[in-house]
């Protein structure tokens, strides 16, 4: 096939996919056609509170069981790690058929132990997480003239000491009738992929529906228990139920029975399939988070442009200034010499626990690739919310198939600070391979033993530790060898100058040196601090992270002001005769780290103030200093690379003896 007509194809594919709303899905998000009167299941996932931070399964409280048992729904590695528990539910619907009253199941008197376990769910204001067709159940409610959403409803409500349990659900499903696409479709995957006339099916004449909104109003009922006692599951409760979301009826005592029910609407929606999730993305403070955004990436790309017009103007000037001498003036100079060229001679010795820092650089290099092609997935709609999971998948997969990028860049920096020795380079590999991972390993199953300890869906099962590890070693641990024998054979960077065998005494400085790396943190922190919180409320505050694409920019430029602070100090160092400038270098933009820690603190004391139990502080605070860590290896190795690059272009633009 020539150019021209694979070309042809390429762009009549793409005008199909733009002309047909139903044309192109991404992977998992395909619409599920239903006929009038097909069984639809309801899931339940894990309860959730922002008051603790700890899920639990949803059957762990008196709750109605399917007639056919409990069963757990397919789940990838993300979703275990996220501590979420889909099963199934005894909520069953059928596709357009409105039902009222329906008689779910009666509770066995409460004992005390239920009793008491349902008052303190309801205390730490546990929700209840219902799915539709892979879409979270929505509740609306109105305060002060606005319309507010949640995903989820309350287990419960304490009103005057007494609670209630909302045990009757109304639910409704939005539907919009299925369209089958009348124009060509793009089918298969891959090379193989074709531009084939879509074939109608034989049932394309009977009426379907696609799933495009769930939602549910909780109401507290009292039954009359002596009525169901002889109803079966699904059969319709003998009198009327007026579900009224402002009052609550159905309070709970020990011994005493709760009866469940539940009704269905259907509702056809001019809303269409790909835009579902709109309502779920469009949470309230969306204008307030675009324009922070916006105006936090014009203030740092301003500060940014500074700092480099001001640093290019004053290294250039002084490389010019020397190489407009001739020969005896520059030997003159030579004699005179001032600022960076003192040191020429100790610049490239090498640094204090060299091994370590070719390890903390190999991992900076893993875990900032990992960052880098995971957003731009997530960017590019490959990890929406409407895929559970995949985010956490895609980081390990990543993260692992770059063990070889870790690898080489730790020894062949190690050879070259070595200058060409192959020694050691085994050694260095495997400590790549298990310095980050090690830390992680660490950090989780001290939280994991937490988790257990409560009961928590979110505790990691032993069998998923078990994957983890081997995915570890047998994936990881061999690409990151691998990638250090590449390094080991690949030459390494020669200096452009000659080490003197005595180390330059450095002159005292008026102000300790770590103080200035310290303050260089606050500069790549401003280009962080606004998407933080969003990103902080997603994780802990139960709302959709969907901005991806703004949340890339934010990486490249967070890179870029990284790569420039550090370019300053480790001048900045150099022009005061410090040449010891490899750990500065990475430190000045890894202290970033200390400045999201501290915010994190922040975070937790302001924003979570309700977050109760020492459990949960420590969870918090745990995986807050996971992330810390990782952001701090990937941050420093941007600045230290760049710092490297930029002393190896320096000294070899000027000839010194």
């Amino acid at each position: 096939m020539d150019v021209s007509h694979r070309f042809t194809i390429c762009a009549f594919t793409v005008l199909l996919i733009f002309e047909s709303g139903y044309g192109f899905y991404l992977p998992g998000s395909y619409p599920h056609k239903y006929l009038v009167g097909s069984k639809l299941g309801v899931k339940v996932n894990s309860l959730t509170s922002i008051d603790t931070e700890l899920p639990y399964s949803y059957y762990s409280l008196p709750f109605c069981q399917p007639p056919d048992g409990v069963k757990d729904s397919a789940e990838n590695l993300g979703e275990f790690l996220m501590g979420d528990r889909i099963e199934n539910s005894p909520y069953r619907f059928k596709m357009h058929t409105n039902e009222t009253e329906i008689f779910l199941c009666e509770t066995g008197p409460l004992s005390a132990d239920k009793f008491s376990l349902l008052k303190q769910r309801i205390d730490e204001m546990y929700q209840v997480n219902l799915i539709l067709d892979n879409l979270p159940a929505i509740r609306y409610t109105k305060k002060e003239g606005f319309l507010l959403r949640w995903t989820g409803y309350p287990v419960g409500i304490k009103v005057k000491d007494v609670y209630y349990v909302f045990n009757h659900l109304k639910f409704k499903v939005l539907v919009h009738r299925y369209e089958e696409p009348n124009v060509a479709r793009v089918m298969g995957t891959g090379d193989g992929s074709e531009v084939i006339p879509a074939v109608a099916k034989s049932d394309s004449d009977e009426p379907g529906y696609i799933i495009v909104g769930f939602e549910v109003i909780p109401c507290s009922f009292m039954h009359n228990v002596d009525s169901v006692k002889k109803l079966k599951m699904y059969e319709k409760y003998p009198a009327k139920i007026q579900c009224d979301p402002t009052t609550v009826a159905m309070p709970i005592n020990e011994k005493q029975s709760v009866v469940f029910t539940y009704e269905v609407e259907f509702e056809e929606s001019d809303i269409k399939w790909p835009s579902r999730w709109d309502a779920y993305l469009k949470m309230e403070g969306s204008k307030v988070h675009w324009f922070s955004i916006l105006n936090s990436l014009m203030v740092i790309t301003f500060l940014a442009g500074i700092v480099l017009v001001i640093f290019l103007r004053t290294v250039r000037r002084d490389l010019t200034r020397y190489e407009e001498l001739d020969k005896e003036a520059q030997a003159q100079m030579n004699e005179e010499l001032s600022g960076w060229k003192l040191v020429v001679g100790d610049v490239f010795r090498a640094p204090s626990n060299p091994a370590l820092l070719c390890i903390m650089v190999g991992d900076g290099v893993q875990i900032l690739g990992m960052a880098v092609v995971t957003i731009l997935f997530a960017a590019l709609g490959f990890m929406s919310p409407a895929s559970r999971g995949t985010l956490i998948t895609g980081m390990l997969f990543f993260f692992m198939i770059l063990g070889g990028a870790a690898g080489y860049v730790a020894v062949r920096l190690w050879r070259t600070i070595g200058c060409g020795d192959h020694k050691g380079w085994v050694s260095v590999s495997w400590k790549v391979a298990c310095f980050f991972p090690g830390i992680a390993f660490l950090i989780l199953t001290t939280l994991n033993f937490l988790l257990w300890g409560s009961h928590s869906t979110g505790a990691i099962p032993f069998s998923i530790f078990v994957i983890l590890l081997l995915l570890w070693f047998c994936i990881s641990v061999p690409l990151t060898l691998v990638g250090g024998y590449l390094g080991a054979k690949a030459p390494h960077i020669e200096y452009p100058v000659r080490t003197n065998q005595i180390p330059r005494e450095i002159p005292a400085q008026k102000y300790p040196s770590w103080l200035l790396v310290l303050g260089a943190g606050t500069l790549p922190f401003g280009t962080l601090f606004i998407e933080l919180f969003f990103i902080m409320s997603s994780i802990w505050m139960g709302r959709v992270y969907y901005v991806f694409g703004f949340l890339f920019i934010v990486l490249i430029l967070l890179v870029v002001v990284c790569a420039e602070v550090s370019l300053v100090l480790t001048y900045m160092h150099l022009c005061v005769e410090d040449w010891k400038w490899w750990w500065k270098s990475f430190f000045a933009s890894g202290s970033v780290a200390i400045y999201i820690f501290l915010y994190s603190v922040n975070y937790l004391v302001f924003d979570l103030k309700s977050l109760s139990g020492p459990v949960s502080a420590t969870l918090y605070l745990g995986y807050s200093l996971l992330m810390v860590v990782a952001i701090m290896l990937a941050t420093g190795t941007v600045g230290f690379l760049s710092s490297f690059w930029f002393v190896h272009y320096l000294f070899s633009s000027v000839k010194l003896d």
